[in-house]
């Protein structure tokens, strides 16, 4: 619970049960006076108040918490309950009811999940009132372990909203901070290519491109990564049912390019599919890199889509060692390779974020792997 015991009248008065508490209390009781009190060892605060008695103390009033009872349940944590203080022999002469008034009194403690005590229920007036009962000691508990309830509830919402701000804000700032000194570089080559008339030096500015280009990619995998691990999933935004064969021939294309003296065989459906294409594509990408990163680079890799039944099916599959049984189980976690290819790029993300890919679309990506082929399927359903 925060530390500030004035942030607890925000709280209890969120707390839509802690009126009709109070009611119930004065009606059952009698009692003219109830509330819920934020107790610490030097503030003893009114957050919620029932008041019939004049008592002149509204949510937020305070009261010195050495003149109180509540201070001394703090150290004991059990509860008080005086039917009518001049008959009590320990109240009799107690400073409290002096300093007040009050000949009854009842007030139990308020303690949270993590043992901590919060404050108490209490109720008094300046008549006796018959209180000492089971069932009325009862009521108190259960009210007050209702309270306290709600009460680690929102802190519970709190902790959760802080810490979804904070994932929010880390993402957006490693994105910043990452992406910002690469376009710089980007369009400083892009500047420098545009007035190059030496063959070397266009050379060099295109593996300067090049380079830029994985780096991209690279970022582009850590925040996903730190979206998927931070921020409960990799976000997708879907679209109506639409053909995604263009969107896979564009990412295809573009590994044929770079990689041009691979062999990538495709077989595509056009069947509508309602889905995020860019994530899809992104899937794909990662699954062909993969593809040309650890397969046999003698062997075509083969792009299958499909429609089967309800559910929609694509599949990148190539020739080269199968992978270890071993690490096929830990395939999808994140930093997990595929082998062990010497110098091989990336940071071991690209499965582990075409999996999160395909969980957002309800999916699931598989692997099935032998000495005569490797290959990675992935389904979703087409609805």
């Amino acid at each position: 619970m925060n530390d500030n015991p004035l942030a607890a009248v925000d709280v209890i008065a969120r707390i839509s049960a802690v009126p009709t508490i109070l009611d119930v209390v004065c009606k059952v009781t009698g009692m003219r006076f109830a509330a819920v009190a934020r107790v610490t060892v030097d503030q003893w605060i009114a957050c919620g108040v029932q008041d019939n008695l004049a008592f002149d103390l509204a949510p937020g009033g305070e009261l010195k918490v050495e003149t109180t009872i509540c201070n001394e349940i703090r150290d004991h944590r059990q509860p008080v309950i005086i039917d009518n203080v001049a008959e009590d022999p320990r109240y009799a002469a107690h400073h409290t009811p002096q300093i007040y008034g009050l000949q009854s009194y009842i007030s139990v403690p308020i303690l949270l999940d993590d043992g901590s005590f919060f404050g108490t229920l209490c109720a008094i007036d300046t008549v006796p009132r018959t209180l000492n009962t089971p069932e009325i000691a009862g009521m108190f508990t259960l009210f007050a372990k209702l309270i306290a309830f709600h009460l680690d509830a929102h802190e519970r919402i709190e902790h959760e909203r802080q810490g979804s701000e904070l994932r929010e804000q880390f993402i957006a700032v490693l994105g910043h901070d990452l992406r910002n000194p690469l376009a710089s570089l980007d369009a400083g080559t892009r500047m420098l290519l545009r007035t190059m008339t030496d063959e070397r030096g266009k050379s060099v500015l295109g593996l300067m491109q090049n380079s830029i280009s994985r780096m991209s990619g690279l970022i582009d995998n850590v925040l996903d990564f730190a979206r998927g691990r931070l921020g409960g999933g990799i976000p997708i935004e879907q679209a109506d049912a639409v053909p995604l064969r263009p969107v896979l021939e564009q990412v295809i294309a573009e590994l044929r390019i770079a990689n041009p003296d691979r062999v990538i065989e495709t077989h595509l459906t056009d069947t509508p599919v309602r889905c995020d294409q860019e994530r899809i594509g992104q899937l794909l990408s990662n699954l062909l890199a993969n593809a040309l990163t650890h397969g046999n680079s003698g062997s075509p890799i083969k792009v299958r889509s499909a429609a089967v039944r309800d559910r929609f099916e694509l599949s990148v599959s190539n020739g080269g060692e199968p992978i270890d049984d071993a690490v096929v189980k830990d395939l999808f976690k994140p930093f997990v390779r595929a082998s062990d290819t010497a110098n091989a790029p990336g940071l071991g993300l690209g499965l582990y974020i075409a999996s999160e890919i395909a969980r957002s679309h309800k999916g699931k990506l598989r692997v099935t792997s032998s000495p005569d082929e490797t290959c990675f399927t992935f389904s979703m359903p087409l609805q």
